[in-house]
């Protein structure tokens, strides 16, 4: 009984939009009066619906991603507890100590062999400084290049890794020479050959003093305006 009752009013509901088109079609045509409030009650609820479907807010807002918030002053301690920012200053400052090294003590260890006579300061020691700027740019030129940031050329790749912080890159070398220097008192000008302890030992200092110098300072740029120095 009830499957009877209803299906007169399914009919109705099918029929309504054949009745609006036909009478949209032919304007002359007359609508009975019993067809009146079924064609009233379809047009308000057509209207209502649009009217919902205009009113309903638009979802773009949603996907806009909110900005990160700004890190706290450097003044504070809860600036220098980011451990991934120090892991990756650490990377950095690896990959530049490892090519301020390699031109930095060839070059000295080369003229306090060959011409030690050239002095301690200023030649050598500004001439292993030299060489290991230089090959430190090199390197980064290359790791530009060929690694994950890929930029798309070697002019591209040298432009940024001569860009970078020279700051950073000098405090290195400063720090490497002078504590081999003060540990050593000039290398193997003073007597200390490639096969005395003393010497690795001294070289492995100057080193670690190498890399610590300027890990504050890459930190800093890295933590405070996302920029690696090397």
């Amino acid at each position: 009984m009830l499957i009877r009752a209803l299906a007169p009013r399914a009919r109705l509901a099918t029929l309504q939009p054949r009745l609006q088109s036909a009478l949209l079609s032919r304007p002359s045509l007359r609508v009975s009066p019993l067809l009146s409030p079924l064609l009233s009650s379809s047009s308000s609820s057509s209207s209502s619906s649009s009217s919902l479907t205009s009113t309903r807010p638009s979802s773009t807002c949603c996907s806009k991603k909110e900005a990160p918030p700004p890190p706290p002053s450097p003044t504070t301690l809860a600036f220098w507890q980011s451990r991934p920012t120090w892991k990756r200053a650490g990377v950095n400052t690896l990959r530049c100590l490892a090519g301020c090294s390699l031109g930095d003590f060839s070059v000295m260890w080369y003229l306090q062999t060959h011409h030690a006579d050239w002095g301690m300061w200023p030649t050598i020691m500004s001439l292993a400084m030299a060489s290991g700027l230089a090959t430190s740019v090199a390197l980064e030129t290359v790791l530009l290049r060929l690694g994950r940031d890929g930029l798309p050329s070697w002019t591209l790749a040298a432009r940024t890794a001569v860009g970078m912080s020279f700051l950073s890159m000098v405090t290195m070398e400063a720090a490497e020479n002078v504590v081999d220097y003060w540990l050593t008192g000039g290398g193997q000008a003073a007597g200390y050959t490639f096969g005395e302890p003393l010497f690795w030992a001294a070289a492995g200092v100057s080193m670690a003093a190498g890399f610590l110098a300027p890990l504050p300072y890459n930190y800093l740029r890295l933590r405070k305006y996302g920029k690696a120095c090397h």
